[in-house]
């Protein structure tokens, strides 16, 4: 038994380091004369990812030949002892130039413990793009008075500074998103750069977020420390002053330019909406429509106007703050009706999809069916509410396809919240299976991020659409009955959302 959670524990730490490393996530621990604690440090880390960078901050007692001892390390070391800021700014540049777009930072004298880099790894999946803190767990630790008044110290200044409260601003075990790390080269260099750097990062927007972690604190009398309480104090209270001052003839106004951006940005995206649909596209469809009888040729049209009208807006002038990338199997052409799958995360979804082909019918909710702006559009181009049931649909769904059209269907039934993978349910698979057609696989990322659920604000981030090859319904008989192809699509979703975000979420 002990030897079976053993492997699961090597295959686990497996895992997670090949993740970091397709997450372009790095280890960087400065040290500067840690000779008793440093090995067991980098070690431990090393246990779970496989890129870790240790500065040698000029140490003198030992520890430079100690990790010259210590293989499958970046060591980046100089002569003469320059501070903490300096050793992160050393490794940040490094990790940068050598292609990584986060690192976790620890502290070399063993009160950071490796075990919690995979709570990291979660929160990078669950926030990218964000800096992550770890909230260190003191219940139970004797702590000096010097230590405990430095924290609140610092807590209470950031807060002044960025009208932002975190738990721990003092922690050294952090997740820092490399590419936003602004100003970072004109840090201070010694402990009170770590404050900077959560400072200007708010200040910028860039999103910080704190996890719980453990801290091992080692006997008093054990204990290295390098934090001169006069001199450092002063420091801080300098760089403090300076912060606040800058907070007001920088930050504040940069807040304030950001925030109206972002509701230039959405207010420009909305009425641009509302223009074209309720001024421009449902009169003409409403005047279309009843202008002679409704023929095969007349629906063709109203698929070619929202076709076209969702490519100019996608692909051709752009949503704002989203930056839109597409790939497309070359065996595709859309001339060979199928069910074609997606997952969904946002309202933005249909545009995106529209844009692909006029050959496109989906499978709407009744709101959709029932919208001002749209459903007059919608209810004449033969897309349906699921509220009609499967089984009532299938006829309609067979003339569709007989007439050339696909049918597509989000098998989650409703967006995602946190942009995961949601359960799949049986539909799109049965109504391939009844009309005896394949299914064509598409995978959206960042529509959900840049227009979240249950929020109506646009933000900036990347789009990224991608049309796989279709399976045939051969093919889809192999897989098994419909039961086996929600599960068999299920897990490639979640398997390949999972690729796709590891390599998107380096640059967002």
């Amino acid at each position: 038994m002990e030897q079976s959670s053993q492997t699961d524990n090597a295959l686990d730490t497996k895992v997670i380091r090949k993740t970091l490393h397709e997450r372009a996530i790095c280890v960087i621990i400065p040290t500067y004369n840690n000779v008793g604690t440093i090995a067991h440090v980098v070690k431990d880390a090393l246990n779970y990812c496989n890129d870790v960078y240790v500065v040698d901050d000029g140490s003198n007692d030992g520890t430079h030949e100690v990790l010259a001892n210590i293989q499958d390390i970046h060591l980046v070391s100089y002569p003469n002892n320059k501070g903490k800021g300096h050793a992160l700014k050393r490794g940040f540049t490094q990790a940068l130039k050598d292609g990584f777009a986060y690192a976790i930072t620890m502290d070399a004298d063993g009160q950071h413990l490796a075990k919690d880099i995979p709570s990291f790894l979660e929160a990078n999946k669950r926030w990218p793009g964000s800096l992550i803190l770890g909230k260190r767990d003191t219940r139970g630790v004797v702590r000096s008075a010097g230590s405990k008044f430095a924290n609140n110290f610092a807590n209470f200044w950031f807060f002044v500074e960025t009208l932002h409260a975190v738990p721990d601003t003092q922690t050294g075990f952090r997740l820092y998103p490399l590419k936003k790390l602004y100003g970072y080269k004109l840090l201070t260099s010694r402990y009170e750069a770590e404050l900077e750097l959560i400072v200007f990062a708010s200040w910028h927007e860039v999103k910080i977020h704190s996890i719980p972690v453990d801290v091992y604190y080692p006997p008093k009398e054990e204990r290295v420390s390098h934090f001169r309480p006069g001199p450092d104090f002063f420091r801080i209270s300098v760089l403090n002053t300076v912060l606040c001052c800058l907070a007001i003839i920088y930050g504040l106004p940069l807040f304030i330019y950001r925030t109206l951006a972002t509701l230039f940005r959405t207010f420009i995206s909305a009425a641009f909406f509302a223009i074209v649909m309720l001024f421009i596209v449902t009169p003409f469809t409403w005047i279309y429509v009843h202008c002679g009888k409704m023929s095969e040729k007349k629906k063709w049209n109203l698929h070619l106007l929202m076709y076209r009208a969702s490519k100019f807006v996608t692909c051709h002038i752009g949503i704002p703050g989203i930056r839109f990338s597409f790939k497309k199997d070359p065996v595709i052409n859309f001339d060979t009706p199928s069910v074609i799958i997606c997952n969904h995360q946002s309202h933005l979804d249909l545009a995106y999809l529209l844009s692909l082909t006029p050959k496109l019918i989906f499978l709407t909710n009744d709101w959709v069916w029932n919208d001002p702006f749209y459903g007059f559009l919608i209810r004449h181009a033969e897309y349906y509410p699921a509220s009609q049931g499967i089984d009532n649909l299938i006829p309609k769904f067979r003339s569709l396809v007989e007439r050339g059209y696909s049918i597509a269907i989000f098998p989650e039934g409703t967006r995602s919240i946190d942009c995961h993978i949601g359960p799949f349910h049986k539909g799109a698979f049965y109504v391939a299976d009844e009309l005896g057609i394949g299914i064509t696989p598409m995978m959206l990322y960042g529509t959900g991020r840049a227009l979240k659920k249950k929020t109506h604000v646009l933000k900036k981030s990347p789009v990224y659409l991608e049309v796989d090859k279709p399976y045939t319904h051969d093919q889809l008989m192999e897989i098994g009955d419909v039961r086996k192809q929600t599960k068999y699509f299920h897990r490639l979703y979640i398997s390949h959302f999972a690729e796709l975000s590891n390599k998107i979420e380096q640059d967002v």
